[in-house]
């Protein structure tokens, strides 16, 4: 693929790069790179893909812009609120290179729609923020034999590596299995420095970079760890796994299996946990105890720091870490309703007390952020 002569001015600062050069700019004009996710990670990945001037990107996302999204997913902005991100993404991608083509695909990644994405693009990366899409994407990328860019984030850290099929280890060798669900908090849950997605996110345009270019060496092989608190980097070496279910000798995963219920979680339920049956109360009929003089003892199990941004009336912190040591603050003849911010940690509590037989205790279902909306606006969402 020729350039033309405004992209060789364009690239021009990649030109004289010997390890890239005309012969690698048109690699990279030719190239396609399935970005799934146009979050976090997403967003970096995207911008710095496009600036480098690859030819065909493609932008796998369901979701709207949020404003809790802008404190780290550059790739949009504040009028966007509300709005597809793939509308976003096409827009400032655009902005940054018309000469990119941005494919955008505004659809959940599924089984059913993977490998039909995936065939038409060289490269996959996974900008995901949870173990199914990442089970999935392993899968599918595999059997493919499609190159895929991991990189996930989560408080101060970061986490990247790069899988080649048939050339070693796949995110099946790390994690063979998924972790229960619910036990790994989400950053809606435990929070996530900004700055990090763009640290972790460029690091995955690098890795995707190189690739194209046939030059430098990747992650393969390689778990790479940062801490920005301590702002460090380090390595850890990752073998293939001979009994790997699905790269090993004798595999067991032969084709894409429903990933939700592989990581135990009810279709369409993403946010529940481990044993349905929880019981729970709505943030209504909860204010209608208060509003009659009836209330519970409410307990709320975030942590410090979100009682800090937001807190319920009437409510007694103890953060779910702290729940078994501090269990005898408890009566369990009292009435007790447990909330979190959403409803997950708060359904982990109740299982607990429920275990330490406590028999009148209930979830408070969608948590605070359900009670700013429906009992008091002045409450502030996070």
């Amino acid at each position: 693929m020729s350039l033309s002569k405004e992209e060789i001015f364009r690239y021009s600062r990649h030109l004289i790069l010997p390890e890239v050069g005309m012969q690698g700019q048109e690699k990279l004009a030719a190239a396609k790179v399935l970005v799934i996710g146009a979050g976090g990670l997403g967003s970096p990945s995207l911008l710095y893909l496009a600036s480098a001037g690859v030819g065909t990107l493609g932008v796998v996302d369901f979701d709207v812009v949020d404003l809790t999204n802008l404190q780290r997913q550059i790739l949009h902005g504040t009028d966007w609120v509300g709005k597809p991100k793939v509308e976003s993404a096409v827009v400032h991608l655009k902005a940054i290179n018309p000469h990119v083509t941005v494919n955008t695909y505004q659809e959940r990644l599924s089984s059913e729609n993977a490998m039909r994405l995936f065939k038409e693009y060289d490269i996959i990366v996974d900008g995901t923020d949870n173990f199914q899409t990442r089970y999935l994407s392993c899968d599918a990328a595999y059997f493919l034999k499609k190159p895929l860019v991991y990189g996930s984030i989560f408080r101060f850290e970061g986490h990247a590596t790069v899988f080649i099929p048939d050339q070693g280890p796949c995110y099946r060798c790390m994690y063979p299995e998924p972790p229960p669900p619910g036990s790994v908090p989400s950053c809606a849950e435990g929070g996530v420095l900004g700055i990090l997605s763009g640290i972790i996110g460029v690091i995955q345009a690098t890795e995707t970079i190189k690739l194209i270019l046939g030059k430098g060496k990747t992650l393969q092989g390689r778990f790479m760890l940062f801490n920005a608190m301590d702002m460090k980097f380090r390595e850890v070496k990752l073998a293939k796994d001979p009994n790997c279910p699905l790269c090993g000798k004798n595999p067991t995963v032969k084709g894409l299996i429903d990933y939700e219920a592989f990581c135990g979680i009810t279709r369409g339920e993403e946010a529940k946990v481990d044993g349905a049956g929880v019981p729970e109360i709505s943030v209504l009929d909860l204010k209608k105890l208060m509003d009659d003089g009836k209330a519970p003892v409410v307990i709320d199990v975030r942590e410090p720091e979100e009682w800090e941004i937001a807190r319920m009336p009437g409510t007694k912190l103890i953060p779910l870490g702290t729940l078994p040591e501090r269990v005898n603050e408890l009566d369990s003849a009292d009435d007790i309703v447990v909330h979190c911010h959403t409803g997950m940690r708060s359904a982990r509590a109740v299982q607990f007390l429920q275990q330490m037989g406590f028999t009148k205790v209930k979830n408070l279902a969608g948590g605070i952020d359900s009670w700013s909306d429906a009992v008091d606006p002045d409450c502030p969402k996070y």
